[in-house]
């Protein structure tokens, strides 16, 4: 019964997500245009994150265990 219920739950769930391409509600517009700008951004736009957002990994993965250097943080818990 549990596993008939949480496969139902995780049907549920996945069904929810949809797919379609986003819309503003009837009668509004998108948002204002920012100070300095001549026109308001378009939907496709607002939708792009900017770097900040999603920065690329700079540091390389380890292949395999390393020791770790020392740490002056790594402090013992105060008793």
């Amino acid at each position: 019964m549990r596993k008939t219920l949480a496969l139902a739950s995780l049907v549920l769930l996945a069904a929810c997500g949809q797919r379609a391409e986003l819309e503003t509600y009837p009668g509004e517009g998108l948002p204002v245009a920012p100070l300095g700008a001549s026109a308001p951004a378009e939907a496709e736009e607002l939708l792009e994150r900017d770097a900040q957002a999603a920065p690329e990994r700079s540091v390389e993965l380890r292949r395999r265990s390393e020791e770790r250097e020392d740490d002056p943080f790594d402090l013992p818990p105060p008793e």
